[in-house]
């Protein structure tokens, strides 16, 4: 696997917004990571979008805290990273589910924009099968409006949207598996329908800076990957250390709850 050259991805970072095909993965690894994934969705039932995977499972935890990965996000929010939140999104063979244009903070509360978004591939994220799509250097166009709603389609929680936006300065984001992106939080994004023959997975990983806080209550949790804490704005997420252990899904349903709850409110 090739050295990452972080000073050009940290400079198309901060130019772009976000950077695409970064090679984390070799494809049977993420294979692997893939199989772990349905493994456990035997018995837990699907993961699509269950906040907190990390907490759970240990193939999410581990993919979370590559030091490869966490390399590049020390260049995009610095050496003090907490990890926010961990979950799948999968988009299953020949649906209509797609992700409407949007920019990740807008509802999750958070104090600051110290915050980068990866999507690592573990199957094919092809323009058939509903990969992502950006808007170049929209991370320094500031908020946008957004409007919310109940589309049962939308993998958003409020089908929030952002309306007119120009698609012909959108840029497909393809990723093999293996491969993953990284995002502003303010970068405009949205992903269409798959309609290949195969699920379309993705794990998505939430870090924030540590400094960063939550500002609609005090019950936010996060966990210190790299460097130190020491504003402690947030309690403490427990690793997983087995898979689908009984007293970890009962603490991550309350977490998902909390989760849903804070993205719900403005």
């Amino acid at each position: 696997m090739a050295k990452h050259d972080l000073a050009q991805i940290k400079s198309d970072y901060e130019r772009d917004g976000y950077v695409s095909g970064i090679e984390l993965l070799s494809h049977d690894e993420a294979l692997h990571h893939r199989k772990k994934l349905e493994n456990a969705e035997a018995s837990f039932g699907n993961m699509h979008y269950k906040s907190k995977a990390h907490t759970i499972l240990t193939s999410p935890l581990e993919l979370a805290t590559m030091p490869s990965t966490l390399d590049i996000v020390e260049q995009m929010i610095g050496p003090d990273i907490m990890l926010y939140n961990v979950t799948y999104i999968i988009k299953e063979a020949n649906t209509p589910s797609h992700v409407s244009w949007h920019q990740d903070l807008t509802f999750w509360g958070l104090s600051d924009d110290d915050q980068v978004s990866m999507w690592l591939a573990l199957s094919p994220a092809t323009a058939e099968s509903g990969c992502m799509r950006m808007i170049p250097g929209s991370h320094k166009q500031g908020v946008h409006h957004h409007e919310t709603g109940e589309d049962e389609n939308n993998v958003l929680l409020q089908s929030q949207t952002i309306k007119g936006v120009d698609e012909s300065k959108a840029l497909m984001c393809p990723l093999r598996p293996g491969e993953a992106s990284f995002h502003h939080g303010w970068t405009l994004h949205a992903s269409m329908p798959n309609n290949s023959d195969d699920r379309r997975i993705g794990l998505n990983i939430q870090y924030l800076a540590a400094h960063v806080r939550q500002t609609k209550h005090d019950m936010d949790s996060a966990m210190l990957v790299r460097g130190k804490d020491n504003y402690k704005h947030f309690g403490v997420d427990i690793p997983a250390e087995t898979d689908l252990d009984p007293v970890a899904i009962q603490r991550q349903a309350d977490l998902e709850k909390l989760h849903v709850e804070t993205a719900g409110t403005t």
